[in-house]
């Protein structure tokens, strides 16, 4: 059996960003702290594909310009099992759930499950 994964994918208000991602500081801190926590990893959306044609070009991605809606962050969280997922999900609700809800336009997108590779 492989490693538990979560992928989380956030909508955030723009005018909330820079607080949001001082608080990605503090919560991939908490969740590295916890045993059994294999890696913890958050991306900010800040390219697109042009369209297909450029990727089986290779041409590189293009910057995002216009001033979005909402901005996209991904969390990346792999765990040694669902035990372990359950315990630091339940602590990091438990000390940072109001703060992240401040920043979010809508409810997270939550992806678990096993690692295959």
């Amino acid at each position: 059996m492989g490693s538990f994964l979560e992928i989380c994918i956030y909508e955030v208000k723009p005018e909330k960003a820079d607080e949001f991602e001082e608080l990605l500081k503090e919560v991939s801190k908490h969740h590295k702290s916890f045993n059994g926590t294999n890696e913890v990893k958050y991306m900010k959306r800040t390219h697109r594909q042009k369209d297909f044609n450029a990727v089986k070009n290779g041409d590189p991605a293009i910057r995002l310009t216009r001033k979005p809606k909402s901005i996209t962050y991904v969390l990346y969280w792999e765990l040694k099992d669902e035990i372990v997922h359950a315990k630091a999900t339940k602590s990091g609700l438990d000390n940072f759930y109001k703060r992240f809800n401040r920043c979010l336009t809508t409810m997270p997108k939550i992806i678990l499950g096993e690692s295959l590779i």
